[in-house]
């Protein structure tokens, strides 16, 4: 084992086991390709091992796997790993939320997953599901991996190799071309640059009409987006020892926001009030053209020198990624500009907005909208008024911007052992700087538009109404350390641990301005005093934690391995926007007597995990398996919360006290013959909410965001036509269990519409009520997603050069949602659809 391991740390990239799990893989060190026969290499213990070495379950795709299947980014590779689900681009395109095995990313919060990219940790989670470059292999890991990632890997971490400039040219390009206007090109080149020196550079470009249409506007503004990438990675040998890695990127991308629908869950009210969410017919009739941008740049560079019994690696990385949002509002059914004792503007907000609603008399808004003779909602007057939900064609609902600027510097140092010993170890020490805007702002919609500024004073075409502004600023420092020992020849232990101090500050970016249609300050956590308002005070708070890890492997026979391991996991509390607390309270524990525990600082999330599982090959190496199971205890739980009412929305974190998840996995890969290849894996998790202080009638409920099981079946051929030609066909069939998005789930609570009951039924008998307050509750049971599944095929032909390939994703067009926000004291959900059909052509080439 010992001189296998020093021979790979003088870096040989391998062939592949079968087509399912990789067939080319790459170590650390990018080297050039060597035979070692049936193995797979992956890094994820920071140093380059076989798959079968490492004591926790991986799912890993080789270079050839993301050639055949066509994979690019996350949303295509989760697809294919079991026990892991992702959320991405629903809301705009860096919000990309992955759950692994119950532990889930909230939105607004840090992620939950650990992106390296080239043995750097990347550190906004809006990269998650960006281009990374040319790819060459991933390694998703399970389980927590903090003691050797860092921060935000609680549920795992996602390992990305790209393609290493070698000594000699190559390069390649990639076309397609699908239904709905669906068009990608990408393409790299690769090239000594003097000696001991190379240059990879790369690019992408890809735009889509989208699945969907925004019928009132008669456009592709639903999800429709355009995305063109720059990448380039310089290598040189700075000396026999010393090697030098420096990348930079540049990406950019415009495209729509804000997919959803609303979906209601008022039983009392009836028809579509209560409406299974699986069952919603999706259309599409904002007056407000949605936009988002997101404009992303980094550089970093990765120095390693090679001493005679160690390695010193240091790298630093700088990050910047801006991202803006403009959408319709959210707020048409609580007549947010008609409340009693409004101001003239907010008045005339509401004329206009029934002068828009009356000239769309007969359009076909979605259900269970309609247009009465007053500009209200039905609850205020039932016989006469008017209802219609957000992301409407009337100027009602408002407008919302959403920006989020996030630029970070860090860097790290890492001194390892060259794995000749007893003993693989290594030390280091990391920093972070990070600085985030971020800021929310709600506007009345006079016809004009959404402005992009953040805030818009009265008077002008599209005054502020809320505002939520705060400037976030973060320090992290780490050090780390892990020891592997081989006690004997088929026994292995490890130990890790990483100790994490992350200093955060927040201060609000609110002017001292008033609303000028409720004549309140302009953001709900400040308080006006002697008629000046007051700023909201700045905050500091510190999380620590202790991230230690310990693992263990014995070989059983030549053929099998069994390990354990066990990790607490780590996420840092930090802060909501200011403010968040005081409209949760005035707007719902205050108005309509719910309870909800909302804070404007949320808690750091712990969590302590153990896994166990047998890996191996069996018949000769024609079959391997990958057989786990685990149990994980979640302490303080971050969760996303979303609030609509009156004020417009609010996005905030919360914390869930305890939750217990524990599952089985299992992963297979077969040759039936030579070229023909099955695969199939499985995951079944259960969880359960023990204590949540913030909503404890969802004790009992399942971990939001967790599918009760997902199965992966599949299927590659890679057969001769010719001397030079091969004929390859693969199909993945995905199916993911039943999931709830919300820790209210079975559950009944008040709403808004619970509020503004009772309703008298007339001036001479005001004691008699038309509609008591029980009727505005909401029933939350039919806001489960359904088991759904997904079938993708891919058809081909290939020399050593080139490849046309034509495909079908989600072949059998199956409906399904993406994502489900209940908005509990909102009265009911909003909801996302996901991808539909769509075939297409891809030709490839290289050199």
């Amino acid at each position: 084992m010992r001189h296998f391991k020093t021979k790979l740390a003088a870096g040989a990239a391998l062939a592949a086991l079968f087509p399912a799990v990789p067939a080319v893989a790459q170590d650390a060190a990018g080297a050039e390709e060597a035979d070692t026969g049936n193995t797979i290499i992956v890094t994820a213990r920071r140093q380059s091992e076989t798959l079968a070495e490492v004591p926790t379950a991986i799912t890993v795709f080789t270079a050839d796997t993301l050639e055949k299947t066509g994979i690019q980014k996350a949303d295509e590779f989760v697809q294919l790993t079991p026990g892991v689900t992702i959320v991405t681009g629903t809301a705009e395109a860096g919000d990309t939320q992955i759950n692994i095995r119950g532990i889930n990313g909230a939105r607004d919060a840090e992620s939950s997953v650990a992106l390296v990219v080239d043995g750097i940790l990347k550190t906004n989670t809006a990269q998650l599901n960006q281009d990374q470059g040319t790819l060459r292999q991933i390694e998703i890991l399970k389980g927590p991996q903090g003691a050797l990632y860092g921060r935000n890997a609680a549920a795992g971490a996602i390992v990305i190799q790209t393609l290493k400039p070698s000594g000699f040219l190559e390069g390649g390009v990639r076309v397609t071309a699908a239904e709905d206007d669906t068009y990608s090109a990408s393409g790299y080149i690769s090239t000594p640059v003097g000696e001991g020196a190379g240059l990879v550079l790369s690019g992408s470009y890809s735009t889509t009409d989208g699945f969907y249409r925004n019928q009132f506007l008669n456009s592709d503004t639903v999800d429709d987006q355009e995305v063109w990438s720059i990448d380039g990675r310089f290598v040189a040998d700075l000396g026999p020892a010393t090697e030098l890695d420096v990348k930079a990127r540049y990406a950019d991308l415009k495209g729509a926001s804000i997919n959803y629908n609303a979906a209601f869950a008022l039983p009392a009210f009836g028809g579509a009030f209560f409406e299974d969410v699986n069952e919603h017919p999706f259309n599409f009739y904002s007056n407000i053209r949605p936009t988002n941008t997101q404009e992303t740049f980094e550089a970093s560079a990765k120095i390693e020198h090679e001493f005679e019994n160690v390695t010193l690696t240091a790298w630093a990385l700088y990050s910047d990624v801006e991202q803006l949002l403009t959408a319709d509002g959210t707020s048409a059914d609580f007549a947010r500009f008609t409340f009693p004792g409004a101001t003239q503007d907010s008045v005339d907000a509401s004329n206009a907005c029934f002068g828009s609603t009356a000239d769309l008399t007969g359009f076909p808004i979605n259900p269970p909208g309609f247009i009465g003779a007053t500009p209200v909602p039905f609850i205020f007057d039932p016989i006469n008024g008017s209802t219609f939900g957000p992301f409407g064609p009337t100027t009602c609902d408002g407008t919302q911007l959403q920006i989020r600027n996030q630029s970070d510097f860090s860097a790290e140092v890492r001194l390892a052992s060259n794995g000749d010993g007893y003993v693989d170890w290594q030390v280091g020490a990391y920093y972070l700087h990070i600085d985030r805007e971020v800021g929310v702002s709600l506007g009345a919609d006079l016809g004009n538009g959404a402005s992009t500024d953040l805030f818009n004073p009265a008077g002008s075409a599209n005054p502020t109404t809320q505002l939520y502004n705060d400037d976030f600023s973060t320090d992290v420092y780490a050090v780390f350390a892990s020891a592997d020992f081989e006690v004997s020849e088929r026994l292995e232990f490890g130990l890790a641990a990483r100790y994490d101090i992350e200093d955060r500050k927040v201060r609000n970016l609110v002017p001292a301005a008033f609303d000028p249609f409720t004549g309140g300050p302009i953001n709900p956590g400040q308080v006006v005093v002697d008629g000046v308002i007051q700023p909201i005070a700045d905050q500091s708070e510190k999380f620590k934690q202790l991230q230690p890890k310990i693992s263990l492997r014995y070989e059983l026979s030549d053929d099998i391995n069994f390990y354990a391991n066990w990790g607490i996991g780590f996420k840092s509390g930090g802060f909501n926007n200011q403010g968040s607390a005081a409209i949760v309270d005035a707007a719902f524990n205050d108005f309509i007597g719910t309870d909800v525990l909302i804070e404007d600082q949320f808690r750091k999330e712990k969590s302590s995990a153990f896994e166990v599982g047998l890996k191996g090959e069996l018949a000769d190496g024609a079959v391997t398996f990958d057989l786990a199971g685990y149990h994980t205890t979640i302490d303080d739980m971050q969760f996303f919360e979303f609030f609509v009412g009156g004020f417009g929305l609010l996005r905030v974190v919360s914390n869930i006290d305890e939750v217990e998840v524990y599952g089985a996995e299992l992963n297979l890969t077969g040759e039936i013959m030579p070229g023909w290849s099955v695969f199939g894996s499985a995951n079944v998790t259960e969880s359960e909410i023990k204590e949540n202080a913030s909503r404890p009638v969802t004790e009992g409920n399942k971990s939001p965001y967790t599918a009760d099981y997902t199965i992966n079946l599949g299927t590659q051929l890679d057969l001769p036509v010719t001397d030079t030609l091969d004929f390859v066909a693969r199909a993945d069939y995905r199916i993911t269990g039943p999931t709830w998005f919300h820790s209210v789930q079975d559950d009944t609570s008040p709403t808004i519409f619970s509020g503004l009951l009772p309703i008298p039924a007339d001036a001479n008998s005001p004691n008699k009520l038309v509609l008591p307050a029980e009727v505005g509750n909401a029933d939350y049971s039919l806001t489960e997603r359904d088991t759904f599944s997904v079938l993708d095929v891919r058809i081909g032909v290939e020399t050593d050069n080139w490849s046309v390939t034509a495909f079908a994703d989600n072949l059998t067009n199956e409906k399904y949602l993406n994502e489900v926000i209940p908005a509990i004291e909102f009265g009911g959900s909003f909801i996302s659809p996901g991808m539909l059909r769509r075939f297409g052509v891809e030709f490839g080439y290289k050199f």
